[in-house]
Formats: structure tokens, sequence, C-alpha cells
């Protein structure tokens, strides 16, 4: 039987995907260092006002609308501000699937979209799927990590439909300057390039520079098409509550979420139970985050003071979001040595070649892990890097 083209040629799992197979099939205890999922990692959620509101009779009836429900998107926009209302918005069950509308909405098979890197592996297999092509395009790091504009401008081809950025980036933590979004912004008008704004980790600034830019919402007029991402996976520390959307502004908005909406239609994926209780998630939304708040700020001054002792390790700056980048002497690969670390002392970290981070010398830290984990996971690879 022929399979699409558009999946990979194989499922066999990496090299570091397979050895962690291993240890989990021997039953050996490890730390994980790359844990991104909240649910795991010991914060107290309030049970009874969760389920009490996934549990509304609001949540029985199927009353479909491709855009989702008002009273959900009413709900969102009033968590966003800078001006959104209910009718610039379309609920999806994901950012992820909002990635694949977006991408079926400006693109045609053979089509490109362009992605600053380091990024988050995911785009590459969420275009193919489309049929479309992610290029990278390499960011730069001095003091802190910048966009490439004139790379992403000479990049640019006949093939080109949009550019994705996410801000703060994952894993490099960088929010995008007001500079580089009046650059991004000017560089989609001029050749016609919608751009795609994944926001998700926008609540977690830790070390911000001051020209940070907030939120693309705050732009009330872009020159381009702007798609804004987000969801209750980060707002709200919720990925098992599935839930994200997409805020349309600029030229073509009214169109573009019409095409959106008849797209959605088609697949109608979001659940009655999560839209009716969006307004009670969202009221929760800050007590959650300002947990997650304490866990990274904990594990970023940890971080620091396990360094003090091996001054040929370092960390780059982490203005927002989940993860922090350790710099090591590159001694060997980055897979080989997370390879080793897992091997000698039962501690898994992610190599930051797994996310385009260039040349070797990288490693990815969750800074979500329980700060005990975290702490004893240190002290452990340290004394081997």
């Amino acid at each position: 039987m022929h399979l699409s083209s558009r999946l990979p040629q194989g499922f066999e799992p990496n090299a570091l995907t397979a050895a962690l197979a291993q240890v989990k099939a021997e039953g050996r205890e490890f730390l994980d260092l790359t844990v991104s999922n909240p649910s795991r990692c010991g914060f107290t959620y309030p049970e009874a006002e969760l389920c009490a509101a996934l549990s509304s009779p609001a949540g029985l009836a199927y009353d479909p609308d491709p855009l989702g429900s008002r009273t959900a998107r009413e709900a969102i926009a009033a968590h966003h501000g800078h001006g959104l209302r209910a009718d610039d918005l379309l609920l999806t069950a994901s950012t992820s699937e909002a990635y694949g509308l977006l991408f079926k909405l400006l693109g045609d098979p053979g089509d490109e979209v362009l992605v600053p890197s380091p990024s988050y592996p995911l785009f590459h297999w969420l275009a193919r799927l489309e049929g479309l092509n992610a290029r990278s395009v390499p960011s730069y790091f001095h003091d802190r990590w910048h966009l490439d504009l004139g790379g992403l401008e000479a990049a640019v081809s006949t093939q080109t439909r949009a550019i994705v950025v996410v801000s703060p980036n994952n894993p490099t933590g960088h929010f995008l300057s007001r500079t580089e979004w009046q650059g991004l912004t000017e560089l989609c008008a001029s050749h016609g390039l919608a751009l795609l704004v994944d926001e998700v980790f926008a609540d977690y600034a830790l070390e911000a520079p001051a020209d940070r830019l907030e939120t693309a919402l705050a732009d009330l007029d872009p020159p381009c098409p702007v798609f804004l991402l987000s969801g209750l996976s980060k707002v709200a520390a919720l990925p098992m509550l599935k839930l994200g959307w997409v805020a349309v502004r600029g030229p073509g908005a009214g169109p573009h979420l019409e095409a959106l909406a008849f797209l959605a239609d088609q697949y109608l994926s979001v659940s009655a139970p999560v839209q009716a209780a969006a307004p009670t998630l969202l009221a929760l939304a800050p007590g959650l985050r300002e947990q997650v708040r304490l866990r990274l700020v904990a594990n970023l001054f940890a971080l620091d003071d396990a360094l003090l002792p091996h001054p040929h390790l370092a960390r780059l700056p982490v203005e927002g979001g989940w993860s922090a980048l350790l710099r090591r002497p590159a001694l060997d690969g980055d897979e080989a040595c997370a390879l080793r670390l897992l091997e000698a002392t039962s501690t898994l970290v992610h190599p930051g070649s797994f996310f385009d981070l260039p040349g070797d010398g990288h490693l990815v830290l969750s800074l979500l892990t329980p700060e005990a984990v975290f702490r004893e996971g240190l002290g452990r690879i340290f004394p081997l890097l």
C-alpha cells in the first residue's frame, strides 16, 4: 500500500529516544530535566473549580460554530485586551491545529514558510503535512538573540507565503524587540507575506529586556496580515484541556477569518465542555501561572548557583519561556553528550542540536522541572561537562 510522501520515510526513534526507551524498559529510575508538561510537575490545581467548570450543563449542548462559541471567544478577547474582539478570533483544539489551518489557508503544495532558528522542531512537520516547506533562517547571538532581518529578506522567494515567529522563542527565550517587530511587519508588507506570531509563552517573562514587544496585539493596525496564536496549554498551564486560538489582524482580516472558519467547519474539533468552561479556566489562569513563574525563577536561581564552581560552563540569557540554554565546551557532539549523561548519571537533557542551535556545545534544560529534581540533576551532570 502506498503511503503519502509527506510522511517520514521511517519511524525509527533517534538515538536518545531509543536509549531512554531502554532505560524505561529496564525499570531504571532517571531524572528528567526536559519535562515540559505542567500537569506532571507537581503544581497544585484547583480541582473542585476545574471539575465544576467542565461539568457545566452547557457543555452537553452541541451547538457548533466554526469560529468557536461566542462566550469562549469573548473571554479570550477580554484576557488579551488591546482592543481584541470576539469577532477577531477563531478557536482550535491546539496551536498545532491552528498552524495546520493557517498553512492550508496561506499556501499551495510546494509553497514555503520561513522560520527563524533555533526553534522548536515541530514546524517542519506541520508544514510538510500540509504540502509546504518550512525553511530555517538562522538568528544570531550577540549578548542576546537577534532576528537576522536581512537574512529573512534574502530568503524570501516566489514561493514564500509567510514568516513564523515565536515570542518568546522556544527554547532560546528570545522576545521580539519593538525594532524587530517593525522590521518584520515592513518586510512582510513589502513582499505580500503573512506573519504568524506564536505567543504561547508570552506570560512568562523572566529576564526580558526593556525593548521587548510584550504582544503583537499592541500593534492595532499592522501593515501586513498578522495571525497571533496562543492557548490554554501555557496560558493556564492546562495542556490536558485542548483549547487554542488564532487572533486575526491587519489587511484582509475579515476575509481571512471567514476562510479560516470555512476550514475549521470541515473539522469542528473543539469540544463543547472546554468552550463552556473557558471563562472559568481563564479566571483561574493567573494563579496557575504564578505557580509556574515561581518555579521558573527558583530553578533559574539554582542554575546560577550551581554554575559558580564551574567557570567553564555558562547559561545564555533567559528572556522568557520555560527553557534555559546551557553552554559547555564542545568536547563531543550535543547528542553524544546527552547520551553520555543519560548513561552515566541517569539524567535526561535535550541536546541543542534538536532545536537547530548552531554547532555543538549547547544543552537545553527545562526550568519547569520540580525544584529538588532540577538541583539534583545539575549536581549529577555538571562534573561530567
